[in-house]
């Protein structure tokens, strides 16, 4: 199949819990013929349209199901954030916001908070999202500090905070209240604006291991670059945001973007495997003169949306190409690394990879579209993961299921096989009805579904 490779274990590689916007409308067409067919006409029943997988440049697409949170300025007026489920909320340019985490003793809890500018808002090198979390007497649990780098292109980006519960760290292991701070890096800094931003909050859990596991990182694991993937590109459009990122196999995958557009898609990776991925920025073919620094970004964040990697493209019109560093298999001990690339390659499960055309691209080659290809090669065969004493929230964030590959992989699954059940039976009209509409809005909540 061109632009489809396997890994050494003989199998491909795909996940993602949810299906992309194209194949649901196809999923509601045949619904509509289907319905037709059992005695209802196609054009009786008109289906509300679903949101494209892609979004205009400088639109992000929020979760359809995120719940609205106003962030507090006082620790003491924090609001709860439920794990398993998203939110929206504000951050202005001034200010911290503050939200709450009450955990158990035994369980691992990660907050990630995607900031998004307006669109035409200005930014500085410096300035992005710093994230943290502290217990309740004030112990700093984590922190993590984003920016927007030397392309200054306002774009969605993202930021984690984690209590983590290790035989190392005698801090933030008691249940209780955890505060989960949200601020901008430099709010004041030269050439960056006062606007406010959008947020979107993703809390979830991960359960203990049934048994001790390794105190210290593996050590061992092949650190060469690897080699691009060859052959040529299949069309594979991103989507608007993280809850709605489009599902991506191993292989050689094209999208064409314009100056400010971000873009997302989801990548299995399963204990064991490692992930590699090239960047080529094809040729203007404007005629125009000029370099862009960082061009193209591109951001690797783990199922919890914490962030691994980046690699930044500079542009002057012709092909450019750039690849992620060399980054280890996913493996459980990860975590107990001191390099913070390492330790979030702690959870196998979809690995976002977050694609941004800077908008200086427009002042120098024009409005575009200009053709990336992503070149996306997973290798090493699938191992069994850590015995977890336990279910992660929301269930099954870190592993790949097989339904999950499916889904990457754009074979038609359940979803598919259940419209076509309603297509070709006998049943009544009404049924027909009651059972497509259920179908259908199964199909539109998959869609939206936060965490996936």
């Amino acid at each position: 199949m061109r632009g489809r490779c396997r890994t050494a274990g003989g199998r491909r590689t795909k996940a993602w819990r949810g299906r992309p916007a194209r194949a649901v409308r196809r999923g509601a067409a045949t619904l509509a013929l289907g319905l037709s067919i059992a005695g209802v006409p196609g054009q009786a029943m008109a289906l509300p349209a679903l949101p494209a997988a892609a979004a205009a440049p400088g639109s992000y697409g929020f979760a359809e199901a995120a719940t609205g949170i106003e962030g507090a300025r006082s620790t003491a007026d924090a609001e709860p954030l439920a794990p398993g489920r998203s939110y929206r909320s504000s951050l202005p340019s001034s200010a911290r916001v503050s939200y709450r985490l009450d955990l158990d003793a035994t369980t691992n809890a990660y907050v990630s908070v995607t900031a998004v500018p307006p669109p035409g808002s200005s930014v500085s090198v410096v300035d992005g999202l710093k994230v943290s979390v502290q217990d309740a007497e004030g112990n700093s649990c984590s922190v993590d500090t984003t920016t927007f780098g030397a392309a200054r292109s306002p774009h969605p980006l993202a930021a984690w905070g984690m209590r983590e519960i290790s035989p190392g760290k005698s801090l933030c292991r008691e249940a209780g209240a955890y505060y989960v701070s949200v601020e901008r890096a430099d709010p004041k800094g030269e050439g960056s604006s006062p606007d406010t931003w959008q947020l979107e909050l993703l809390a979830v859990t991960e359960p203990r291991t049934a048994k001790a596991g390794a105190t210290g990182a593996p050590q061992a694991w092949d650190s060469a670059t690897p080699e691009p993937l060859r052959g040529d590109a299949e069309q594979r459009d991103g989507g608007a945001g993280f809850a709605g990122a489009t599902p991506l196999d191993q292989g050689v995958w094209r999208e064409e973007l314009r100056p400010g557009q971000t873009v997302f898609y989801a990548v299995p990776v399963d204990w064991g495997q490692q992930l590699s991925v090239t960047a080529d920025l094809g040729g203007s073919g404007s005629g125009g003169t000029g370099y862009a620094s960082d061009a193209l970004e591109v951001t690797l964040y783990n199922p919890a949306r914490g962030h691994v990697a980046r690699l930044g493209v500079g542009y002057d019109g012709d092909r450019k190409s750039g690849s992620l560093p060399p980054l280890p298999p996913v493996d459980h001990a990860n975590r107990n690394s001191p390099l913070a690339q390492t330790g979030a390659l702690r959870f196998a499960g979809s690995y976002y990879l977050v694609a941004h055309l800077s908008e200086s691209v427009a002042d120098s080659f024009g409005d575009g579209p200009f053709p990336m290809t992503l070149r996306v090669k997973v290798s090493g065969t699938a191992q069994a993961g850590p015995d977890y004493a336990g279910t992660s929230d929301p269930a099954g964030l870190f592993d790949v299921s097989e339904e999950d590959r499916e889904a990457a992989d754009g074979v038609p699954g359940g979803d598919d096989t259940a419209l076509r059940l309603v297509a070709v039976s006998g049943i009544g009209t009404g049924s027909a009805l009651l059972v497509g509409l259920g179908v259908w809005t199964l199909l539109a909540r998959r869609r939206s579904a936060a965490p996936r």
